[in-house]
């Protein structure tokens, strides 16, 4: 992918930076990817979504990559899948770090987090939190979300005002519905999905041509316009 990760523009010097219409179209791509891939028969979850998984293309356009952690979600009457925890700190669900307990609304959580990183521009875990290093950046942004107007003061001060207030505190109060500490609160990522796409579109958000598929599966028979928002199957 010729921009490379998310993690890249959004942590890394000298490189562009990523306007708040760029942000919120990430964000729906991500959102639209993670519905596709809970939508399919064998509800697929994807388990270790961070911003380094997540690529961009040379108009932003996002992709999630990387499907190794990826594992088939529970069928029937099963309400998780039982795994050894593997994932990545501060992106990880609570509850199934704590069980080993898989569920789409691990996703869910996950995306909270990475939609955190686009509002503050923060990274997840690490030095550059204001709390630091012990400190994940859930942890500090939680006391803001609930505040309309506290909130704000979560912003990426690099965006220098340059975004619509309203479209951050919807944001902002959908990730703290992805971050609630009961999964059965959480939203489905088709929630997720409808929400940001209600939100209001920047200028700068508008893309130049439409995304192209690019899903590697020779197997895969499913004819799904999300599907252009992952890279390649497991």
């Amino acid at each position: 992918m010729t921009k490379g990760s998310l993690e890249n523009h959004l942590f890394r010097k000298g490189v562009q930076l990523m306007t708040w219409g760029k942000r919120m179209r990430t964000a729906v791509d991500v959102a639209r990817g993670l519905s596709f891939l809970h939508s399919l028969d064998a509800n697929v979850i994807y388990r270790d979504l961070k911003a380094s998984n997540i690529l961009l293309d040379s108009e932003f356009n996002a992709k999630l990559s990387d499907f190794g952690l990826a594992r088939d979600g529970p069928d029937g009457d099963r309400t998780h899948v039982s795994t050894r925890v593997i994932g990545t700190r501060g992106y990880a669900a609570p509850e199934y770090v704590a069980t080993g307990h898989l569920t789409p609304k691990n996703d869910v959580y996950s995306f909270g987090v990475v939609l955190l990183e686009l509002l503050s521009g923060k990274r997840a875990t690490g030095e550059e939190n204001p709390g630091g290093a012990e400190e994940t950046l859930v942890e500090w942004a939680r006391p803001f979300l609930s505040d309309s107007r506290r909130v704000l003061r979560i912003m990426d001060t690099r965006l220098g005002g340059q975004y619509s207030k309203k479209g951050a505190q919807a944001a902002a109060a959908l990730a703290l519905r992805c971050l609630h500490v009961d999964p059965k609160l959480r939203p489905t990522m088709d929630e997720v999905l409808a929400t940001l796409e209600l939100l209001p579109t920047p200028k700068d958000s508008s893309r130049t041509s439409p995304p192209q598929a690019n899903y590697n599966a020779p197997n895969d028979k499913i004819c799904h316009p999300q599907k252009r928002y992952v890279t390649h199957s497991r």
